[in-house]
C-alpha cells in the first residue's frame, strides 16, 4: 500500500527555542499555540509505526525544551524505530545527556554555523559557540555518537575550513552541510544568503575539505541543496560510489515532515502553507499520506507528468527527468513555486561557458509566518560584469581562510579543476 512508502520522519516536537538564529527557517522562539499534549504526541508515535517509520528525528525549535521530550523519545525507542535528534547545543548539561542515552536517543546533531564570532552572531546569543561544544564534549563523555550541520551561507562560507578542523577535533562523526535558503528569519537577511554564481567558488572548497574530512574519519553528508550533477556529484553524494547521485525530490517519498500543531508534511523543511497535507487531529497519519496531494506531488517521478512543475532553465535541462528541479524547498522559497532551483552547480557552470552569471534579490517580502517564504527575481548578466561595491559580503575563493594546517593538501583532483573551469566536459554523464 502506498502508505508504507515513507520510512523516515523529523518532528518538530516544539517550537520553542532558547536562541534567535538569524537563518531560522522556522522563526523559532516561541511555542506554537496548541501544540500536542503528551497524550496526542504518544499516539503520534503509535501510528508512525504503522505507516512505517524505522528512524524519527526530534528537532525544536529546540527539542529539549518540551517538558515530556525525553517520555516521547522512549516511546519511539521502544516502539522499534529509531531515534536522534538535531539541536543547537545551547545548554544540555552532562546529566541531560545521561538521560538522552537512557531514553535511547542514540546519535545527536550539533548545529555549527561558523567560527565562534560568527556562529554568536548567526545564533542571536553570545556564548553559544562555547555551549555547543561543551554539549558535544558531554556527549563524547556519556557515549552518545553525534555530528555536526552547517548552514553554508556568505558569512559562514569563509570559514568552513576551520569549521571542520573545529568540529573533528570535538569528535564528530558526521557532517552535513546545506545551503541556506530564503526561508523564514533568512528571507529577512537575503544578503548573508550566496547568489548562485558563487556556488562555482563554492564547490571546490567543499571538495578540497571533504576529500580531508573523509580521510580523517568524518563522513561529509551533502543536504538535499548540494550538488546535482556538476563533476564533484558522485564525489560528495555518492562518497565516490559511481552509482550514486540525486535521483530527484523525496519529499512524501521516504521522508516525512511534522510540526509540533501536528501538521504534516511531505519534508520537514517545505513551506507550512503549501505543502501542509493534514493534520493529526483531524485525520490519521495514515489517511494524511496515503491521501493527500501536497504528500504525493513526487509520485510522478518517472513518467511524463514528472517534470511538468518544471519552468525556466530546469526545463529544458538535460537532467531534467532525473532530477525534476532539485530540492523542492529551495525552489519554492526562492521563486514561490516549485520546479527552477537556482543553486545548481551544473546549472552555475553550464551558464558560465555561455559566459553568464546569476543573481536572486528580493522582490516580495516574507509574512512573518513560520516556515514563510516571500519572493526573488532572477536576472542573467554577463560573467565578467563588475560586481558592486554595495555587496560587501560577496564570497569568493580569496576570501576563503584556509589555515596552515591546510598546506600540504591538494586543492582538488586536476581533472575536476579542468571539468570545473570548462576545458573538458563539465557534467556528470548518466
Amino acid at each position: 500500500m502506498t502508505y508504507h512508502r515513507t520510512s523516515y520522519a523529523v518532528w518538530e516536537i516544539t517550537l520553542k527555542c532558547n536562541l534567535a538564529c538569524s537563518h531560522c527557517g522556522s522563526r523559532a522562539g516561541q511555542e506554537r499555540s496548541k501544540e500536542l499534549s503528551t497524550e496526542e504526541a504518544l499516539d503520534l508515535v503509535r501510528q508512525m509505526t504503522q505507516v512505517g517509520i524505522k528512524e524519527v528525528t526530534l528537532i525544536g525549535g529546540e527539542a529539549f525544551l518540551r517538558p515530556d521530550w525525553l517520555q516521547i523519545a522512549e516511546a519511539i525507542t521502544e516502539a522499534g524505530m529509531v531515534c536522534t535528534m538535531t539541536t543547537g547545543g545551547y545548554g544540555i548539561s552532562i546529566e541531560t545527556a545521561h538521560r538522552m542515552k537512557e531514553a535511547g536517543i542514540v546519535t545527536v546533531s550539533v548545529s555549527v554555523d561558523g567560527l565562534e564570532a560568527t556562529h554568536n552572531q548567526l545564533r542571536g546569543k553570545s556564548g553559544s559557540w562555547k555551549q555547543c561544544f561543551k554539549t558535544m564534549s558531554n556527549f563524547r563523555e556519556v557515549g552518545i555518537k553525534f555530528g555536526c550541520n552547517t548552514q553554508l551561507n556568505r558569512l559562514s562560507a569563509p570559514e568552513f575550513p576551520q569549521i571542520y578542523e573545529h568540529i573533528r577535533d570535538a569528535g564528530a562523526i558526521a557532517w552535513q552541510i546545506q545551503l541556506t535558503v530564503p526561508m523564514g528569519n533568512a528571507a529577512d537577511n537575503a544578503d548573508i544568503l550566496l547568489q548562485p554564481c558563487e556556488l562555482l567558488d563554492l564547490y571546490p572548497m567543499l571538495v578540497r575539505v571533504a576529500r580531508r574530512a573523509r580521510r580523517e574519519g568524518v563522513d561529509i553528508q551533502p543536504g538535499n541543496n548540494i550538488g546535482y550533477y556538476g563533476p564533484y556529484e558522485r564525489f560528495l553524494r555518492g562518497r565516490g560510489n559511481e552509482w550514486t547521485f540525486w535521483q530527484g525530490c523525496a519529499a512524501g517519498l521516504s521522508t516525512l515532515g511534522i510540526e509540533a500543531d501536528g501538521a504534516i508534511k511531505g519534508c520537514p523543511s517545505l513551506p507550512t502553507s503549501a505543502y501542509t497535507g493534514g493534520n493529526i487531529r483531524n485525520h490519521s497519519l495514515q489517511e494524511i499520506v496515503e491521501g493527500t496531494e501536497e504528500l504525493r506531488f513526487n509520485l510522478g517521478a518517472g513518467t511524463p507528468q514528472g517534470t511538468e512543475h518544471l519552468w525556466g532553465f530546469c526545463k529544458i535541462c538535460e537532467f531534467a527527468e532525473l532530477c525534476r528541479g532539485g530540492c523542492t524547498w529551495t525552489a519554492h522559497v526562492f521563486f514561490n513555486r516549485r520546479g527552477n532551483n537556482p543553486y545548481c552547480h551544473h546549472r552555475a557552470l553550464t551558464q558560465a561557458k555561455r559566459g553568464l552569471r546569476e543573481r536572486v534579490f528580493p522582490k516580495v517580502s516574507a509574512p512573518g509566518l513560520p516556515f514563510d517564504n516571500g519572493e526573488f527575481a532572477l536576472i542573467e548578466e554577463p560573467l565578467d560584469a563588475p560586481w558592486s561595491d554595495n555587496d560587501p559580503l560577496h564570497f569568493r575563493s580569496d576570501r576563503i581562510q584556509w589555515s596552515r594546517n591546510w598546506q600540504d593538501e591538494p586543492e582538488s583532483d586536476s581533472r575536476l579543476d579542468e571539468i570545473q573551469a570548462g576545458k573538458i566536459g563539465g557534467a556528470v554523464k548518466l
